[in-house]
């Protein structure tokens, strides 16, 4: 009798050992998706951890090659045209500048006159890389090239009646982008050459095509 006892708490007791391990099999594939064939303690590694890697893990292609903001967009990483120049090495000069079209609000001359959006050099008004601008000839002769902050590269190739001594006139393609932009200013700007008269247009190609500044400006056009 005592016999048969212990046999039937052994097989009670194994019973209930097969319905832990069920169980805890079945929590385990619920959470985790992982059957029970899958639960393999001997394989190297043990499937279920390779199976949890394919699916919760990013492989290398998959993290972004750009960078996110908090907001999840995109960080825009390219050098900026003022943080590449060394403007220390050329003289600051402290100006008045303003903004100004080729429309009749600035010159008096409206699209269809002979002379509209021609500067006095001859050259036609330009916003690039190097844009066009307006200065006093006695003070920047025509041909100077400037870098203003927060305009960029200035090639004097403009003069203007109110343009006189410290004042220079930066060329904007519309009167919106003049009062978006720019407005009047008071600040240093850099003598980067100084001009000796003339300004061709091959020249001013040249310099807006350089290679090595074509990142900046793309910034500048766009």
């Amino acid at each position: 009798m005592k016999g048969n006892l212990d046999m039937r708490v052994l097989a009670r007791r194994s019973f209930m050992t097969v319905l832990v391990i069920v169980a805890l099999v079945a929590t385990l594939h619920v959470f985790t998706n992982i059957g029970l064939k899958e639960l393999d303690l001997a394989s190297d590694p043990p499937k279920y951890v390779e199976k949890a890697k394919k699916e919760t893990n990013l492989t290398q292609k998959e993290i972004p090659a750009t960078p996110l903001d908090m907001g999840g967009t995109e960080v825009d990483q390219s050098p900026n045209l003022e943080e590449a120049i060394d403007v220390t090495r050329y003289p600051a000069e402290t100006v008045v500048a303003t903004g100004y079209t080729a429309g009749a609000e600035s010159t008096g001359k409206v699209p269809g006159d002979e002379a509209y959006g021609i500067t006095y050099s001859g050259l036609e008004v330009r916003r690039d890389l190097y844009s066009t601008i307006a200065a006093d000839p006695s003070v920047y002769p025509i041909g100077t090239v400037l870098f203003v902050p927060g305009y960029g590269y200035g090639v004097v190739a403009d003069t203007g009646s109110a343009i006189k001594g410290n004042k220079i006139d930066l060329f904007y393609d519309t009167v919106d982008d003049v009062y978006e932009h720019w407005g009047i200013q008071e600040l240093d700007v850099y003598v980067i050459k100084r001009g000796d008269g003339h300004i061709t247009k091959e020249e001013l190609d040249a310099l807006n095509e350089d290679e090595a500044q074509q990142v900046f400006r793309q910034q500048i056009l766009d």
